[in-house]
């Protein structure tokens, strides 16, 4: 399993277009196959970083998984709605693999 971390750099005048964009995800993603954790806003400290992070069981099926999305109507919605409101001003992508499992529990 392997866990995607996109790390996005948002214009911090346009929260609540990344929230809308957030919650469009919210639906689609995990209708195209991945395993979403969620999509986190900025709180404090910095005002200009968000995440959105999900699991997918491998690089094939993320390529699989990037397909129905772009296919799918939401999704499809959803990044023409990243273009017209210009909220997301670049993102970054990772791929981690969970290296502490399984985890103990303290005593």
């Amino acid at each position: 399993m392997l866990t995607c971390v996109i790390r996005y750099h948002i214009d911090p005048t346009k929260k609540e277009q990344f929230a809308q964009y957030s919650r469009n995800w919210g639906e689609a993603i995990p209708r195209c196959g991945a395993d979403l954790i969620g999509y986190y806003a900025p709180h404090e400290g910095s005002s200009t970083l968000a995440y959105g992070i999900y699991n997918i069981p491998s690089l094939a099926e993320y390529e699989a998984y990037r397909a129905r999305l772009a296919n799918d109507p939401l999704g499809k919605e959803n990044y023409e709605f990243a273009q017209k409101e210009r909220f997301l001003l670049g993102e970054d992508r990772t791929f981690l693999r969970l290296a502490s499992a399984p985890h103990g529990s303290l005593k």
